[in-house]
């Protein structure tokens, strides 16, 4: 039986794989370099495919599995539908935003009954991270341009990920996490909100509280401890830690203003949505995965390569690129940034493919959603 549930479950994925190859195939586009597939539509759905289209439908089936209920599987349907109808060009781009706004819309729905479940601040705080991106797709219906749509997916993929965070190490931050958790959600809704009027000022304040979030998640998460661990533990701190790296350097240039120069809105977006997002991807993959597609994923050493080259495409194109107005370094980054997430697919499917190793590291946990012994999830 638990064989007969694995292609359904692998089908669930093939909607979010999808879009993440043709946002990385955009990607590759937008850098003026050849690529896979070339149309006039990829470079302006870019960062919908892999926010919404590709994250947006893993986050909301990871949740539909939680929730073991077939409504639950609306939001990673419609959001999975939405990704591939942006890049189906018969297809009117104003029915594929309208879709992935719907998808959207049933996320936020999704969680109503977890949170009924489980009154928990760290769910809350997922719940409010759902609207923002529901915001950013409505916005989206109306405009032809990412730039005000931008802060809201980084409200979504921030508070999303660090409610993570605290729900994998509850116990290291203490019984009032969920509470300060949510205090900053609030915060960056507020950002949010004012940068609808005041671009500049709303970039400033949500700086100001992604720069308190970080901090607070770096002092108290247990990946500060785990980096002198081995193994797996030691992979998922690093990961998690650069991860919070990233997200530091997106939050000091807001300081800066409404990013509108190319340089510092192109630091400001890979920050956020390759060092921090994909770092955390990367770190959570072989604990989270398993648990949704009931697949095990067990951690090799190889996996320290993906992470690596994505650290150095990050370097590369942020610091050289961006901070020291290189166009070179800046394509050599995109470049490598892409070539660190295929590298990642293919060391993840290799692994699983392989099993579970019968001489080494055992295998991640595949339990359930959210759990996460001490010592074993970073």
């Amino acid at each position: 039986m638990r064989r007969s549930r694995i292609p359904a479950r692998i089908l669930w994925m093939v909607p979010a794989g999808l879009a993440l190859l043709a946002g990385l195939d955009a990607g590759l586009v937008l850098l003026g370099l050849p690529a896979p597939v070339t149309t006039a539509r990829l470079p302006e759905t870019h960062g919908m495919l892999l926010t919404l289209g590709f994250v947006g439908t893993l986050i909301s089936l990871e949740r539909a599995t939680a929730y073991a209920r077939p409504l639950g599987f609306i939001a990673p349907a419609l959001l999975g539908a939405g990704g591939v109808l942006m890049v189906v060009a018969p297809v009117p781009l104003i029915a594929a935003k309208i879709v992935l706004a719907a998808g959207a819309a049933a996320f936020v729905l999704l969680y109503i009954p977890l949170w009924q479940r489980q009154y928990d601040a760290a769910l809350l705080t997922q719940l409010l991270a759902a609207g923002l991106a529901l915001c950013g797709a409505v916005i989206w219906i109306g405009q032809s341009e990412m730039t005000r749509v931008i802060p809201w997916l980084i409200g979504f993929l921030v508070l999303t990920i660090a409610a993570e965070r605290v729900e994998l190490a509850r116990i290291t931050m203490g019984a009032h996490a969920g509470s300060r958790l949510l205090v900053h959600a609030w915060a960056v809704t507020a950002a949010l909100a004012v940068g609808l009027v005041l671009p500049d000022f709303g970039a400033i304040l949500l700086g100001v509280v992604l720069l308190s979030l970080t901090g607070w998640l770096v002092v108290h998460d247990i990946a500060r401890r785990t980096i002198n661990a081995a193994g797996v533990t030691r992979y998922m701190a690093a990961c998690i830690l650069a991860g919070y790296v990233w997200l530091t350097v997106a939050a000091l240039v807001l300081l800066l203003g409404y990013p509108t120069a190319q340089p510092a809105y192109d630091a400001v977006i890979h920050a956020v949505f390759l060092g921090y997002t994909f770092s955390m991807i990367m770190a959570h993959a072989t604990t989270i995965l398993p648990a949704v597609l009931r697949i095990a994923l067990p951690y090799r050493p190889a996996f320290w390569a993906p992470i690596a080259v994505l650290q150095v495409a990050l370097i590369v194109r942020v610091w050289i690129g961006d901070g020291l107005g290189i166009p070179a370094a800046w394509q050599i980054g995109g470049v490598l940034g892409v070539a660190a997430i295929v590298l990642f697919l293919l060391t993840a499917v290799t692994s699983a493919l392989l099993g579970v190793p019968k001489r080494g590291a055992p295998a991640a946990p595949t339990s359930s959603v959210g759990a996460d012994p001490e010592g074993t999830n970073a």
